[in-house]
């Protein structure tokens, strides 16, 4: 049952992309585009065991960030602000205001060791792998009358 629950929102995460993706393919609608989307990239490393998260977050204050972590999800919430006292806009091309940012891990993780630092407009998140649970015995259970 928790596979499936997270095969789903994996799968809605993807929808979420494509039609971000198809935001960047046809410029004319971009006004029509909810605020800015930070782009996230997901990988594990071995030796020990984790999952870093890089989010790209330039022009955006780090303390201004939220991340929270459970041991399946990582959520990012921040906004990018305009700047102040810009003029009169000619064009308009980078997108900003609120953001929010949800992530499935692949294999649950320990919230309470993740780390996380910001350099050069990257926000890395490092999520060490959870220990694996020793497996359990088959234990044989009495049935007894009620």
């Amino acid at each position: 049952m928790e596979k499936r629950r997270r095969e789903l929102e994996h799968a809605a995460e993807e929808i979420e992309q494509l039609f971000a993706d198809l935001w960047q393919v046809f410029p004319f609608s971009r006004g029509m585009r909810r605020g800015y989307r930070p782009e996230v990239d997901v990988y594990r490393t071995g030796n020990p065991p984790s999952l870093t998260v890089v989010v790209e977050l330039p022009g955006v204050d780090p303390g201004e960030v939220e991340v929270i972590a459970s041991t399946q999800a990582l959520l990012i919430v921040g906004e990018r602000r305009r700047p102040k006292d810009c003029g009169q806009y000619q064009q308009l091309e980078i997108d900003y205001g609120p953001f929010q940012r949800q992530v499935t891990l692949a294999e649950p993780v320990d919230p309470e060791r993740a780390t996380a630092t910001y350099e050069r407009g990257f926000l890395t998140i490092l999520l060490p792998v959870a220990p694996t649970p020793a497996p359990v015995e088959s234990i044989s259970i009495v049935v007894t009358a009620s």
